[in-house]
């Protein structure tokens, strides 16, 4: 009977701790993601207030890293969201495949909204886009990459 009574506490014990990691992917006001490709990649930045989540699969690498970034940093994410008419990016519809795609999420602020290069972009907000990808990725070489 105490055999199964921990066997009990061990799967609520594990259970809790699942949801508590899933949280970590599901409550986020940015997100950054790159995936796919013919040798897959999958690539995730979640930023939470100050603190972000990084994760890196592919090409042999497995990378996942917690770190702090600073309020200068998310300004400028911010700024450039809004320089470059976030809300106003158009995705074309052409589908693609065995493509490297780029999703970002905006869950706060007058830029909240979902987009995705996974069909393109189209070529009109191409060059808004990329700033706004470049803003993601300064991020993620400064706080990831300077340390390979």
């Amino acid at each position: 009977m105490k055999k199964l009574i921990f066997v009990v506490l061990l799967i609520i014990l594990a259970g809790c701790n699942s949801r508590s990691n899933q949280t970590k992917y599901t409550d986020f006001d940015y997100s950054f993601a790159r995936s796919g490709g013919l040798s897959p990649i999958y690539e995730n930045l979640l930023i939470k207030g100050n603190k972000v989540h990084y994760s890196f699969e592919g090409q042999g690498k497995k990378v996942k890293k917690d770190f702090i970034i600073s309020n200068d940093d998310l300004i400028k994410i911010e700024n450039t969201l809004t320089e470059n008419k976030f809300t106003k990016i158009q995705q074309d519809y052409k589908k693609l495949y065995d493509n490297i795609s780029v999703e970002i999420n905006v869950k706060k602020g007058n830029n909240a909204g979902s987009k995705t290069d996974a069909s393109l972009i189209m070529q009109k907000n191409k060059n808004h886009w990329e700033k706004i990808v470049s803003a993601f990725q300064q991020v993620i070489d400064s706080n990831i990459k300077s340390e390979s």
